[in-house]
């Protein structure tokens, strides 16, 4: 049976009752702060630390368990003579229990408008160090770091005396898997920071990729299973702001998400947080199906349900404005999984409740694009034995950037749909070709093994629609092949990255047909 407790935790969630159950089992409770004063103004006695230390709390509280009378207690192997024949002679007693959770870090980094010193002030040390001890010493002593966990324990005490050794090893390594998330949430804050040391994020610019690098990311839910029915899978939310992401979504109605529908809704997401202007994306399987810009989000819609009607049922539907009833009436006449908006009509809801499985996400989209460079990021891949970690993918041009290589310019309204056309084709798996006129996709060929068969299979899908369209790549012209199906399509403008050693033949070829082409100097792989 147990004989001394220390507990001293921020949360206090179920802490009255648990240290009341020890306290009623004979243990004495060794205590600090804040903790200590709740437990004796609920009855329990309680031993303060600095009796046990025989040295005052100092330093606000900075210091207060650094003690060999604390760690001795806790490291002390039972089992080893020697060992406790020196705590004895050095006056120091056991520790049996540690029950401690942290200075809440996490929390305070994320309350709006905090300040570093104030998150620095968070940043507990002694509270992990004595979790630490015990976890490494779990065999002769019970540590406890979730509140969640009390009442096992007390059910094992009170059954059998005592905490066996396969759930003192669960709570340990429960112990090692808290302390290490709450250093990688201390580093994450520090490396987004940066320089500026200010308590704003510094957004990614400048920073550079660590040594050692840890992530820290909370589990949102389990999942019904992965890609396939036959994985298991989980979501995760990064520490930190959520604002503008999926895992920040409010989910309104609807069944439960699966691992394909966020994976298919973030990608939805990205796209059409590329617009300012009203802006309608549809997804299927990661790839935009149908994208269109309108005078409102109405018009938008419509003109990406036109540009496949029957790619996107059953698929995923985003878009940057609040719906109102008449885009609502027009979501519910088709099959869809999940709608992605930052905000609903009341009138809206109404007619989407009809559909009761429809998931509705309502995310904050603030009043900047992806591309503007303020949601910049890393983006990190999984793979075997290893994590491949890059800037996102940001860049966009201004008019002034481009090179116009062919005799003939584009015209104003080319311009306009060679811009949308560029900032769609990003969003598009490689090879990537995207058809557009009139700030809507025509046809979209995706992931490809060469970049011909993405253009043919973009000016299949448009059909009589490609007559007049403009074409995006998001790689140059190995060779002339691609302009010459898009003369063949009637296809007046193109826009592509350049640098091909055969650039010269494309733009021969451009020039033959009337084709203005500009280059970026900038390609957009998405693998």
């Amino acid at each position: 049976m147990i004989k001394r407790a220390l507990i001293s935790v921020s949360d206090k969630t179920g802490l009255v009752d648990f240290a009341r159950e020890l306290y009623n089992m004979g243990v004495e409770i060794i205590s600090t702060g804040g903790t200590a004063a709740a437990l004796q103004s609920a009855g329990i006695k309680v031993t303060p630390v600095s009796d046990i230390t025989g040295f005052p709390e100092i330093l606000d509280g900075r210091v207060k368990t650094l003690h060999p009378k604390i760690h001795g207690g806790l490291l002390a192997l039972r089992s080893n003579h020697e060992h406790m024949e020196q705590i004895k002679n050095l006056g120091i007693e056991p520790i049996d229990l540690v029950a401690i959770n942290l200075y809440p870090f996490k929390e305070t980094v994320q309350k709006p408008g905090v300040t570093f010193e104030e998150a620095i002030e968070n940043i507990d040390i002694g509270g992990p160090s004595m979790l630490r001890s015990a976890a490494k010493n779990h065999r002769d002593v019970i540590v406890i770091c979730d509140p969640q966990d009390y009442s096992a324990v007390v059910e094992f005490l009170k059954s059998k005396g005592d905490v066996d050794q396969n759930y003192r090893r669960k709570l340990a390594l429960k112990v090692f898997e808290h302390t290490a998330h709450y250093d990688a949430v201390i580093s994450d804050y520090l490396r987004k920071v940066g320089d500026k040391g200010n308590g704003e994020e510094a957004a990614g610019e400048g920073i550079e990729f660590p040594k050692n690098l840890t992530l820290a990311f909370e589990k949102v839910q389990d999942l019904r299973y992965g890609e396939n029915p036959h994985q298991k899978a989980a979501f995760y939310r990064e520490i930190g702001s959520v604002s503008g992401t999926l895992a920040g979504a409010r989910q309104l109605q609807g069944k439960e998400l699966s691992f394909n529908n966020i994976n298919d809704a973030d990608a939805a997401l990205k796209a059409v947080m590329e617009f300012d202007m009203p802006a309608a994306v549809g997804v299927k399987h990661t790839n935009p199906c149908g994208v269109a810009c309108g005078r409102d989000i109405h018009e938008a819609y419509l003109k990406a349900y036109s540009a496949d009607p029957v790619s996107i049922f059953g698929g995923i539907v985003a878009l940057n404005r609040p719906v109102d009833k008449a885009v609502a009436e027009e979501l519910v006449k088709i099959f869809l999984e999940i709608i992605i908006a930052p905000g609903y009509d009341p009138d809206a809801l109404e007619i989407l409740k009809t559909k009761k499985n429809l998931r509705l996400l309502e995310i904050d989209m603030p009043n900047v694009s992806f591309s503007s460079g303020k949601r910049a990021g890393w983006d990190m891949k999984r793979v075997s034995g290893g994590l491949l970690v890059q800037d996102a993918d940001i860049m966009d041009f201004s008019e002034n950037d481009l090179k116009i290589v062919t005799e003939r310019a584009p015209s104003a309204s080319e311009m306009k749909d060679l811009r949308f056309g560029w900032k769609v084709v990003k969003h598009v798996k490689s090879n990537a070709i995207v058809l557009a006129k009139d700030l809507a996709t025509v046809g979209i060929g995706a992931g490809q093994v060469n970049r011909i068969w993405p253009t043919e299979q973009s000016i299949a899908h448009a059909g009589e629609k490609a007559r007049g369209s403009v074409l995006a790549s998001d790689a140059f012209f190995p060779f002339p092949d691609v302009v010459e199906a898009a003369a063949a399509a009637g296809i007046t403008a193109i826009i592509q990255p350049g640098g091909s050693l055969k650039d010269e033949d494309s733009i021969k070829a451009a020039d033959k047909y009337g084709i203005a082409m500009v280059f970026t100097g900038v390609r957009h792989f998405r693998h």
